[in-house]
C-alpha cells in the first residue's frame, strides 16, 4: 500500500475543528469585560462582584475549557469507553475550585490568562498552516477554450479535456496542464517549483496549470485532466502533510491523556494526604493543590510539535519541496544511509559529447562538416548529442543510410564515410584502440568515425552528473551518511559516475524488481534508509525505503508513491530539505525539554509554596507561548543551498 494512506490511527482523537468563527473571541470580551467591571466594585458589592466574576470565568472559558475541555473529555471518553481527559480539563477544574473556596477573581484571571493566551495559541499556529493553505487561492477556475469556429469561449476549469485547445493571454495563469502549440513565452513557475526566474516557453515545451505567464499569448493542448495536475497533486499532499504527524507529536498526543489522568490522581492525593504529611490546614491543602493542576497542565507539551512541523513543511512548500507528512520529514533529519538511481537523479538523462579525438590523417574541420552531414541524416539516439557538440563550417549534401548494426554511412567526394559501435570496424589503430579501451573504462559510450572502412576517428558520450550532484554528494558525506548508486546501467558505468562522485557504494546490472530487495539489504546494513529516485522502474524502492524521494520531473507513479517530492529536478532542495528537518527535529526537542523543565520548576515551587495561582498562570501561559514562537522561527526562509 502506498506511504500516502498511512495515518496514525489517533489521528481522529484530536481533529476537532476549533474554528467555530467569533462568537468564542466575542464571549471572552464580555468574560474580560465583566472581571474588570467586578474589579472596580467596592467590598460592599462583595456577592454581585463574586457574581460577575463567575460569570466571567463561564463566558471567558466557553471555547476552551468547556467546549475543548469538558466537551472533548465526554466525547473521547463514549468513543473509546474508558477516561480520556483533555489537558484543558485541568485549568477548568482549578478555575472551579478556586471559586469554591471563595477565590473567585484567581478563578476569573486563571480563565482569561488561559483562554487568551490560547487564543494567541491558535493564530499562530495558524498562521503557518496559512502559509501553506494559500496556494489554494491560487489554483485557477476558468479557461479560454477554442472551439471549432476559431472563437474563444470562457469556462470552468473542471468543464476541460484532455485534448481541448486553449488560449492563454499574457497576464493570465495557465488554467491547466498542457504543452504549447504555438507562441513563445515566458512563464513564472514559482508556484510550482519554487524557482523565482521564469522560464521561457516555446511550440511543444509543457506548462502547468497555476503559473503566470508573462508577456507573450500562446495556444496550448490539454493533457492531463484538473484532477491530475501537478498543482491538484500539490495542494493534495499538503491536505496530506496536515493531517500527519511526526512521532514525537504522536507519542505526546497518545501520552497526553494518560498525563492528565496521572495528574488528577496525583492533585487529589496531594489534597488528601497534605494536612496529615505536613499539618497544612485543609484551606491551604486545596489551594496548594489547583496551583499544582495549573502547575502541570501539559499545554506547552501538547504545542511542541505543531507550530514546528507546520513552519516546516511550509518553509519546503515555498521552496518546491514537498511532504507527504511530517513524519517522513522527521525521519529524513535520522537517514543512515542514502540511495540514488542513476539516469536523471544523478545524471542529466541525456547523452553529451565528453571526448573527441581525430587522427592526423584527415582534415579535422572537414572531418567534422561530414560529421554533421551523416548525424542529421540518422535516426540513432547518440546523434542529437553529437549535433549539440559538433558545428558545421560548410553544410554538406549527404545522402544518408541508416543500417542496423553497421551505424550511419554516407558518400561524399568519392569516398565513404561511416560512424558507428567500434565491435563494427576492423582497420583500427593501436591508437585509436587505446582510447576507446580507456574512456569505456570511464563509463563512456564510444563511437568510431571512419573513411573508407579505416578509422580516423572517434567520439566518447556519456550521461553525465548533472550540475549539483557532486555537492550533494559531499554533503551526506560529510554528515556521514553512506551513500550508494544503484543502477540498471553496465557495472563499468555504474562505477564510472559512482567513482566521479566520490560515492561510497554501487550495486549495478540492477533490474527493477530487485531495487526494492537491495532497499532492504541496506535498511539492515546501515539502518534508516532514503531512496531518491525519478522512473517508474524505482518505484518499489521508493515505496520500501524509511523515506521516498522522487525528482518532481520524473513519472508520476514515482511522485505518486513518494514520501518526499523535489518539484524541480534540483539536488539542492534535497539539502535544504535534510537541513530543514534537522532543525525542524532540534527545536521540537528544544521546545520538549523547555515545556517539561517549565512545568518541573512549577511543580517544585508549588511544593515549596513560594508561587500563587496568578503568577503559576502567567509563567505557564508565557511558556506555551514560548514553545509556539520557537517554533514559528522555521517559516523563515534561511538559504541552505549548496555551492
Amino acid at each position: 500500500m502506498s506511504k500516502i494512506n498511512n495515518h496514525d490511527d489517533h489521528n481522529h482523537e484530536h481533529s476537532h475543528d476549533h474554528n467555530h468563527g467569533k462568537m468564542p473571541v466575542v464571549l471572552y470580551f464580555v468574560g474580560l469585560t465583566l472581571a474588570i467591571i467586578a474589579l472596580f466594585l467596592s467590598e460592599q458589592y462583595e456577592l454581585l462582584q463574586n457574581i460577575l466574576f463567575s460569570i466571567a470565568t463561564l463566558t471567558a472559558g466557553y471555547h476552551v475549557v468547556v467546549l475543548e475541555g469538558i466537551g472533548e473529555t465526554i466525547e473521547n471518553s463514549k468513543r473509546n469507553r474508558r477516561f480520556v481527559p483533555n489537558s484543558h480539563i485541568l485549568m477548568g477544574l482549578a478555575a472551579l475550585g478556586a471559586s469554591l473556596i471563595g477565590e473567585f477573581w484567581e478563578g476569573a484571571l486563571l480563565i482569561l490568562i488561559f483562554s487568551g493566551a490560547h487564543f494567541l495559541e491558535e493564530y499562530a499556529e495558524g498562521r503557518s498552516k496559512r502559509e501553506i493553505t494559500k496556494l489554494v487561492e491560487m489554483h485557477p477556475t476558468t479557461a479560454r477554450r477554442i472551439t471549432s469556429n476559431g472563437k474563444t469561449e470562457k469556462i470552468n476549469v473542471e468543464e476541460l479535456k484532455v485534448g481541448d485547445h486553449l488560449q492563454v493571454r499574457n497576464g493570465d495563469q495557465v488554467p491547466i496542464d498542457g504543452v504549447i502549440l504555438s507562441g513563445e513565452t515566458s512563464i513564472d513557475e514559482s508556484s510550482i517549483n519554487g524557482e523565482s526566474i521564469p522560464k521561457e516557453k516555446t511550440k511543444g515545451d509543457p506548462v502547468f496549470g497555476s503559473t503566470i505567464n508573462g508577456n507573450g499569448t500562446f495556444t496550448m493542448e490539454v493533457t492531463k485532466q484538473n484532477e491530475d495536475t501537478v498543482f491538484s497533486k500539490i495542494l493534495t499532499l499538503v491536505n496530506q502533510n496536515q493531517n500527519n504527524q511526526t512521532r514525537v507529536g504522536s507519542i505526546i498526543k497518545k501520552f497526553e491523556p494518560k498525563y492528565v489522568t496521572i495528574v488528577l490522581i496525583a492533585v487529589t492525593l496531594f489534597v488528601i494526604l497534605a494536612p496529615l504529611l505536613f499539618d497544612w490546614p485543609w484551606s491551604q491543602s486545596i489551594y496548594r493543590g489547583l496551583v499544582l493542576l495549573v502547575a502541570a497542565a501539559p499545554c506547552a507539551l501538547a504545542a511542541a510539535t505543531v507550530s514546528v512541523t507546520l513552519s516546516a513543511t511550509s518553509n519546503l512548500a515555498k521552496k518546491g519541496v514537498l511532504s507527504k507528512g511530517s513524519s517522513y520529514l522527521s525521519q529524513l533529519a535520522d537517514i543512515e544511509t542514502i540511495s540514488f538511481d542513476k539516469t536523471g537523479t544523478l545524471t542529466k538523462g541525456k547523452p553529451e559529447v565528453t571526448n573527441a579525438y581525430f587522427s592526423g590523417n584527415v582534415e579535422k574541420e572537414d572531418l567534422i562538416d561530414i560529421i554533421v552531414a551523416l548525424e542529421k541524416g540518422s535516426n540513432h539516439p547518440l546523434a542529437d548529442a553529437i549535433l549539440k557538440r559538433f558545428e558545421a563550417k560548410h553544410h554538406l549534401d549527404i545522402e544518408v543510410t541508416n543500417q542496423i548494426g553497421k551505424g550511419v554511412e554516407g558518400e561524399y567526394k568519392g569516398h565513404r564515410y561511416r560512424i558507428g559501435k567500434p565491435i563494427s570496424f576492423k582497420n583500427v589503430s593501436s591508437e585509436i584502440s587505446l582510447l576507446n579501451t580507456d574512456w569505456a573504462s570511464k563509463g563512456e559510450t564510444v563511437v568510431y568515425i571512419a573513411k573508407d572502412e579505416e578509422v580516423v576517428g572517434l567520439i566518447g558520450l556519456m550521461d553525465v552528473p548533472n550540475e549539483q550532484a557532486q555537492a550533494t554528494i559531499n554533503y551526506f558525506k560529510q554528515q556521514g551518511i553512506h551513500t550508494t548508486l544503484i543502477t540498471g546501467d553496465s557495472k563499468m558505468t555504474g562505477e564510472a559516475v559512482a567513482r566521479k562522485l566520490g560515492m561510497d557504494e554501487v550495486i549495478a546490472n540492477v533490474m527493477p524488481e530487485d531495487k526494492s530487495k537491495i532497499i532492504n539489504e541496506q535498511k539492515e546494513k546501515h539502518g534508516i534508509t532514503a531512496m531518491v529516485g525519478d522512473g517508474v522502474n524505482d518505484a518499489p524502492a521508493l515505496v520500501n525505503a524509511d523515506v521516498g524521494i522522487a525528482m518532481g520531473d520524473g513519472t508520476d507513479v514515482a511522485v505518486d508513491v513518494s514520501d518526499l517530492v523535489l518539484m524541480k529536478n534540483n539536488l539542492n532542495k534535497l539539502v535544504h530539505s535534510h537541513r530543514t528537518s534537522q532543525k525542524m527535529n532540534r527545536v521540537i526537542w528544544q521546545n520538549i525539554i523547555f515545556s517539561m523543565s517549565v512545568v518541573a520548576f512549577l511543580v517544585i515551587v508549588t511544593f515549596l509554596g513560594l508561587t500563587d495561582m496568578t503568577l503559576s498562570v502567567i509563567i505557564h501561559e508565557g511558556s506555551t507561548l514560548v514553545v509556539i514562537l520557537n517554533g514559528l522561527r522555521l517559516l523563515r526562509s534561511v538559504n541552505h543551498s549548496i555551492e
